[in-house]
């Protein structure tokens, strides 16, 4: 008897874990590969909840169970599209829903203000360099910290100043 009760579970899991999976899939056919990215802090909600979604509808009991996660990860999918859609008209819907980047280091000097602001460790300001294959800080040109939590480093001779529209500077 346990092991039938055990095999009806696991079975019930992959099965609704795969329709679950394949659902996404076909909404983000729909919607579009930027579905998923890390574009923007809304970007990145959205991926969160779809994962806490998947993981809900993967382990109903029951159709309703199932059913309202799926509605659930369709709702999430037209609140992206109508958000993305009003970004592009409106500067303040944009600025509402939009953090701007942050400019952290500059020609190889360290923006504190910025540093504590943000509340980004220094330590981990210098293990981004390090990803970043910075081996002396006056090759750094900048360092950004995106509108998703990313940290962009930019090393060389030169950087385009165009590079850095948008990004917020300390006064």
């Amino acid at each position: 008897m346990f092991a039938n009760d055990t095999l009806d579970i696991v079975a019930r899991g992959l099965l609704l874990a795969v329709a679950a999976l394949a659902w996404v899939v076909l909404l983000v056919r729909v919607n579009g590969l930027r579905s998923l990215s890390k574009m923007t802090s809304f970007d990145f909600v959205m991926t969160i909840a779809l994962g806490s979604l998947v993981a809900g509808a993967s382990q109903a009991d029951n159709w309703s169970g199932f059913a309202q996660p799926l509605v659930a990860m369709a709702g999430l999918f037209l609140a992206q599209w109508g958000a993305a859609r009003l970004r592009r008209i409106s500067p303040a819907i944009e600025n509402v829903i939009q953090n701007e980047p942050v400019l952290l280091m500059r020609d190889g000097e360290i923006l504190r203000d910025a540093l504590d602001r943000t509340r980004v460790a220094e330590s981990d300001l210098f293990a981004k360099l390090r990803e970043a294959n910075v081996s002396d800080l006056s090759q750094v040109r900048a360092v950004v910290l995106e509108t998703t939590g990313d940290v962009s480093v930019l090393h060389g001779e030169t950087t385009s100043e165009r590079l850095l529209e948008g990004v917020e500077r300390e006064n």
